[in-house]
This record gives structure tokens, C-alpha cells and sequence, in this order.
């Protein structure tokens, strides 16, 4: 018992590389056990399956550390997990390798960061790790020894009460080091193209990309990632907005 507890999961599924290097990378420090989609869920967000059964799957060991499935979204492996994997309360909660971004308003859609925030929830610090490359054929060779750094710090200094990590690594470039800085204010263009399928009815696709809104402030994430620094954004669940309170309740009286 004396031994720390990490539990990983991710939104890219069970199969994707980056969970599985993020599980190899973090073994040496502590026991780990892996509970992750068994079909990808990007963009999920903190969805959770309401009306279907959700189903738990075992899979190989790897690295030392157990390796479960479970049919639905990423926070569905976070509270299946809490509540018939895992033998005790995990000290660290991690989420990824994400492949692709989750910087800027990403934040809002990631599965990833989905699995991390439902962590912080259940008061467990938790850190969710992505790179700025979709590719299932990613290197991450780069953002590893930042990652065993983190999780090092943080097993050791648990985050504080309701905050969680938002952690981003810039891709095929040489990482120039770390910045604590804030979210972008950004948005998605959200273009949809429009195809026709073989019976001649339209389906449409979602493309778009993603705009920043403050592409000269210096304290972002989009900012200093275009400069390929890893980005660390500390988040919260809590979508409370207290300086609002007087204002508005003196307006809608």
C-alpha cells in the first residue's frame, strides 16, 4: 500500500499509441492501472452512457501495469474504474496521449480532458497529456521525459483542491521547455463539407479550423506552442463565474 496508484485512461481508445506510451512511460514510479474507451471518443467531452449497459474488457498487461476496456466514453472509464477496477483510491488520475490539440477552446470538446476533469471532480489530482499531431503514427519521444517529470512532481505534491492540468506538446519539433500560462480565447470555424452519398442524399462532415482570437498576447497556450514550448494550463471544473454574481442580480431584479 505504500506504493503510489495511477489510473490512465484517454479518448483515443484502448488500442492507440500514445495511451500505450504514456503507460510504459510512467510504470517505473508507481502502480498503474490503464481503463480506457475500447472504440475511440474524441470530442466527447464529459459525456457519460445513460442508456445503454457499459461492459468491462481485459487485456494484456503491459509494462507491468493492468489493462481494462470499457464500452463508452472516457468519463465512463474514469467512474466504471473508481468503482469496480481499481483496489484503492488512485493518488494521480492521467488522461491521454492525446493525439491531436487540446489547447485553446479544445479544452471545452476533448474527451481527454473530459476523463482528467471528472478525476478533479472526484477530488483526485489529475492531468490530462496531448500532442499537436493526429496521426496514429506520432513521435513522442519528445514530451516523455516532460511527462515523467510532471508525474513525479505531482505524486509527490498533489495539485490543489479543483484544479487540474490541461498539458500540450507542440509536434515534430525540438521542445524548448515549459510555459504555465492561460487558454487562448479561440473558436472553430466549424466549416462542414457537404458530400453526397451513393443513393444521392447529402451527409456533411465537420471540418473547419481553429482561429485565435489573441494571436499577439503573449500568456496563452496557442501563443507559446506556435513558439514549440509545452504548454501547462491549470483548469477546473467548476464553471462558476463569482465576479458576475453582484452585477447580474443588481441587473435582473
Amino acid at each position: 500500500m505504500s506504493r503510489k496508484l495511477i489510473l490512465i485512461s484517454n479518448d483515443d481508445g484502448v488500442h492507440a499509441p500514445g495511451l500505450h506510451r504514456l503507460i510504459e512511460t510512467v510504470a517505473p514510479l508507481a502502480d498503474v492501472i490503464a481503463v480506457a474507451p475500447a472504440e475511440p471518443h474524441s470530442g466527447q467531452s464529459s459525456a457519460m452512457t445513460v442508456n445503454a449497459p457499459l461492459r468491462i474488457n481485459t487485456h494484456p498487461d503491459m509494462a507491468g501495469a493492468k489493462v481494462y476496456s470499457v464500452t463508452g466514453t472516457p468519463v465512463d472509464c474514469i467512474k466504471v474504474a473508481m468503482h469496480h477496477i481499481v483496489p484503492r483510491r488512485p493518488d494521480l488520475i492521467l488522461a491521454g496521449i492525446n493525439h491531436g490539440s487540446n489547447a485553446g477552446v479544445n479544452i471545452i470538446y476533448s474527451g481527454t480532458m473530459g476523463a482528467a476533469l471528472e478525476g478533479c471532480i472526484q477530488g483526485i489530482s489529475s492531468i490530462g497529456f496531448s500532442l499537436l499531431h493526429h496521426s496514429m503514427e506520432a513521435d513522442f519521444t519528445e514530451c516523455l521525459p516532460i511527462i515523467k517529470s510532471m508525474v513525479k512532481t505531482t505524486l509527490a505534491t498533489p495539485l490543489p483542491h479543483d484544479v487540474c492540468l490541461n498539458v500540450n506538446f507542440p509536434a515534430k519539433v525540438k521542445i524548448e521547455g515549459v510555459k504555465f500560462v492561460r487558454a487562448a480565447r479561440s473558436h472553430w470555424t466549424e466549416e462542414y463539407q457537404t458530400y453526397t452519398d451513393p443513393h444521392g442524399k447529402q451527409f456533411y462532415w465537420l471540418t473547419g479550423g481553429l482561429i485565435n482570437e489573441e494571436p499577439e498576447a503573449t500568456d496563452t497556450d496557442l501563443y507559446w506552442l506556435h513558439r514549440n514550448y509545452a504548454t501547462v494550463v491549470p483548469s477546473t471544473p467548476s464553471q462558476n463565474v463569482p465576479a458576475a454574481i453582484a452585477p447580474l442580480s443588481a441587473l435582473y431584479k
